[in-house]
């Protein structure tokens, strides 16, 4: 019986070795528009105060807070974006917006809730020609400084809003527009080619002739590649011909930084991968201590002073798609710049129950929910298997946002029992 030649690893032990190799892009310059959902490279400080000027938090009149409850005269108003041509005297209020800058002279802001505008009084100026007064009542006693946002109250001078490795969401591009930097340094998103191997395969759209099958793994990857932000570059199908296989890995070694391959990797006649690999660069490991997922195989390769991440994952659908979130998206999240690639681990307890494998640990596809216990008024994750878990069988993936990591063993892990799950997806 032909034995492989590659030791068999633990799945730790080939990440370990997987994150050793990878390391993150070249930082490049970006427009903020562009930089949604990057990591940032270096960290981004504020060059302007926020706010640059005293700003009201609220509707309502700007006041000398000594001067108290009272009718005075409005002698004018500012709203935001515009800035007072008149100062606020002792016994004189002006009409304020929220965010508006607070006029000279002032020292606080009443909120309109706190006060009564009263009808026009009427004056009489030099010439004895009558004109219109506006008066307000104020009827609330405040300090100086109440409602009001000073300058840098949010963000002062210098300060460091986002560090270097922030993951720039909604939230962060919003700061970055907010202290108006235009342009950041982040980590650009990897490439990754993809390639299936097999004479079997077609395309989604083609007619199955007889021993047939349509090519799922390709579509799955590239879902799961740019649900991670990867750029996928799509090598299409080679077939099991080694001139074909050869000239599309080389495409995708050209093209891209992470190449991942599916099919061709186990111990068979047509299984061309391996043998390619060990001629083309290094290969690191060639088997894994799990299931599913065995065959699964790593090398590296320099291309143009640059090294080049090549998995070549199982054909099954499941093998190849879980050795991918276990090894590859780690791979593909160092790359884009993340300070901890890894895929979240938590704990979880099982809603029914698992029987062991009893010769390699198995990542097993589950759904993770929180669930509320009324009896103990406490939740807790709970983890329900997707079924049947076969490597072909796609469907053991369908809902699943998690891989639980159930040892090696003899027997069956009762329901309740609290086992370790690598997240895959968003817990619901």
């Amino acid at each position: 019986m032909a034995e492989s030649t590659y030791p068999m690893l633990a799945v730790e032990t080939a990440l370990a070795i997987v994150l050793e190799q990878a390391a993150p892009l070249a930082p490049m310059r970006t427009a903020l528009a562009a930089a949604h959902r990057h990591i940032l490279a270096e960290a981004v400080h504020a060059a302007k105060p926020l706010p640059p000027f005293p700003a009201s938090v609220k509707d309502g009149y700007a006041v000398v807070a000594s001067d108290g409850p009272g009718v005075y005269p409005v002698i004018g108003e500012v709203t935001a974006g515009r800035i007072a041509d008149f100062a606020v005297q002792p016994g004189t209020v002006a009409y304020i917006t929220t965010g508006a800058p607070l006029p000279t002279g002032a020292d606080a802001v009443v909120m309109v809730e706190e006060t009564e505008e009263l009808s026009t009084a009427t004056q009489h100026n030099e010439d004895a020609t009558s004109v219109g007064q506006r008066q307000v009542r104020i009827q609330a006693r405040v300090s100086a400084g109440a409602d009001v946002r000073p300058i840098g109250y949010d963000v002062a001078v210098g300060q460091e809003v986002l560090p270097a490795g922030a993951y720039l969401g909604a939230a962060e591009i919003g700061l970055l527009a907010t202290i108006g930097a235009a342009e950041v340094s982040v980590y650009p998103a990897p490439r990754v080619a993809i390639l299936s191997t097999g004479d079997e395969l077609v395309e989604a759209d083609a007619p199955l002739n007889p021993g047939q099958i349509h090519d799922s793994n390709r579509p799955t990857l590239a879902a799961a590649v740019e649900a991670l932000g990867g750029v996928v570059v799509d090598l299409g199908i080679a077939g099991d011909a080694p001139a074909a296989i050869e000239s599309a890995v080389e495409r995708g070694l050209t093209e891209a930084d992470i190449l991942l391959t599916s099919g061709g990797v186990s111990m068979g006649n047509l299984d061309l991968l391996k043998p390619l690999l060990d001629r083309t660069g290094f290969v690191h490991f060639g088997r894994l201590r799990m299931k599913p997922g065995k065959p699964c195989t790593f090398a590296t390769v320099e291309r143009n002073g640059r090294r080049k991440l090549i998995f070549a994952l199982p054909g099954n659908p499941v093998s190849s798609l879980v050795t991918f979130y276990l090894l590859g998206a780690p791979a593909l999240r160092k790359l884009a710049g993340w300070p901890n690639p890894r895929l979240t681990r938590v704990q979880v307890c099982l809603s029914q129950p698992l029987r062991l494998d009893p010769y390699r640990p198995e990542y097993h596809r589950a759904t993770v929910r929180w669930e509320m216990s009324l009896h103990e008024g406490r939740g807790a994750l709970l983890a329900d298997s997707t079924g049947n878990q076969a490597s072909s069988r796609l469907l053991s993936m369908r809902s699943a946002n998690a891989l639980l990591e159930l040892p090696q063993g003899e027997g069956v892990l009762e329901a309740g029992a609290t086992v370790t799950a690598l997240l895959i997806g968003d817990v619901v």
